[in-house]
């Protein structure tokens, strides 16, 4: 009889525990799956080699491998406190100085969009959140379609972005993994099918997460056809600098399209060419007809970011607007930007050459031929899984890597793994 009571008494509070769990307001929430690039992270953490690699995330690393902050960055942030300034909330739309440079930045000194004030330029919470008001702002206003046609594969946040904000998902051809390389000619084909005054986002440049670009001939025939099919372009352009090292370069689509008349729509991020990752400094552009409707659609956007956010963080804005208004600063900038993109270039050079000392027979110039943070190796997942459990080398299970992990220090490593696993 003790012993029953005993079991009750036990049983009592699991009884509880389960009850308590069926009244709940949350019991039907389910466990979301693990984030896949902080999975590898994870991963990568636990495991013990010194020869470890980690290839998973997007950030930059120096060439020991470790967190890099720009030396014109230090210099603005010691402006900032030598002025002593105030923590005073922004405006909606954000610090002025820093939307003004964002736009030129982007646009052009020269552009003609820019100069007769055609277009209207709001702060964001780096590149995520800028597309995220864009977003908002296309399912509120945009009254032609909810479809946005994205390029097969890409970022993979842009579908839950759009989604989230009730735009409906379609996608085009971009990547063909027989030749780790652009499949033009079927992205071309898929575009002349949108439907007309459909949304289309194209990656500016760098494109995440194959590193595959149109060259500049291709970008022109993208541009004719989307004129033809009366589509919105919505650029996002998260590596404008770091790609190739020429902010210009690296800008060229978006001032084409404008230029051949299209007026696009554009996200713009700083974490990567600033190295302002933490910061959240990013911003929104929309090119208008004209001024008039640029000031109707800057009153609807700050009505739209009033509930979201109120207003911008302050501090990331502040460094890059003193970056890129402070003429020294600025060209210290763009040496330096143009140095992490070489050392990204040279690491994708030094792999390849490594993998031929290895010895393989494969064709690697795709490597090289992509551009940019990332890199899709056409590694297949079961290789990838030999390269974890043999060599302590992380990566998603795509094959796409983040050349800012390689240094010269292991890139030697790396080729003679992916030779063993490929070979």
């Amino acid at each position: 009889m003790a012993l029953l009571h005993t079991r009750r008494l036990l049983a009592a509070p699991r009884l509880a525990a389960a009850a308590a769990r069926a009244s709940s307001w949350w019991s039907h929430v389910e466990m979301g799956p693990p984030d896949p690039i902080l999975g590898v992270t994870e991963a990568f953490k636990r495991d013990t080699n010194s020869k470890k690699m980690n290839l998973g995330v997007g950030a930059y690393r120096d060439d020991n491998g470790k967190p890099y902050v720009l030396n014109c960055v230090r210099k603005a942030e010691a402006m900032i406190a030598s002025k002593k300034m105030d923590k005073e909330y922004l405006p909606i739309a954000g610090l002025a100085d820093f939307t003004r440079a964002s736009a030129e930045l982007a646009l052009g000194e020269n552009s003609e969009a820019f100069k007769s004030g055609r277009y209207v330029t709001v702060q964001g919470i780096s590149g995520t959140g800028s597309l995220r008001i864009g977003a908002n702002f296309l399912q509120r206003f945009f009254k032609s379609s909810r479809d946005v046609y994205l390029p097969k594969p890409s970022w993979g946040n842009h579908t839950p972005i759009f989604r989230d904000a009730g735009m409906q998902l379609q996608a085009y051809r971009y990547y063909d993994p027989k030749t780790c390389s652009l499949d033009f000619s079927g992205a071309m084909d898929d575009i002349s099918k949108i439907p007309e005054k459909s949304i289309i986002l194209l990656h500016a440049c760098a494109h995440n997460p194959t590193g595959v670009d149109p060259r500049q001939e291709q970008w022109k025939e993208l541009a004719a056809l989307v004129k033809k099919r009366n589509l919105l372009v919505y650029f996002d352009m998260a590596y404008q600098g770091f790609a190739s090292g020429d902010i210009n370069r690296d800008a060229w689509a978006v001032r084409h399209f404008i230029e051949q008349g299209i007026n696009v729509v554009l996200s713009q991020s700083y974490a990567k060419n600033m190295g302002l990752y933490g910061e959240r400094a990013g911003a929104f552009t929309v090119v208008c007809s004209d001024a008039e409707e640029a000031k109707r659609v800057e009153s609807q956007l700050k009505i739209l970011i009033r509930p979201m956010y109120s207003n911008p963080p302050l501090n990331g804005a502040r460094i890059a607007s003193i970056i890129l208004n402070t003429p020294d600063l600025r060209k210290e900038w763009l040496v330096e930007v143009k140095g992490m993109a070489d050392r990204i270039i040279s690491m994708r050079t030094q792999l390849v050459s490594n993998l031929k000392k290895e010895g393989s027979s494969h064709n690697w110039q795709h490597i090289t031929d992509q551009i940019g943070m990332f890199c899709f190796t056409g590694l297949k997942p079961e290789q990838v899984e030999r390269l974890t459990k043999e060599f302590s080398i992380y990566m998603t299970k795509d094959g796409r890597i983040s050349v800012a992990g390689v240094t010269s220090g292991n890139v030697g490593y790396l080729a003679h793994a992916i030779h063993q696993v490929t070979k």
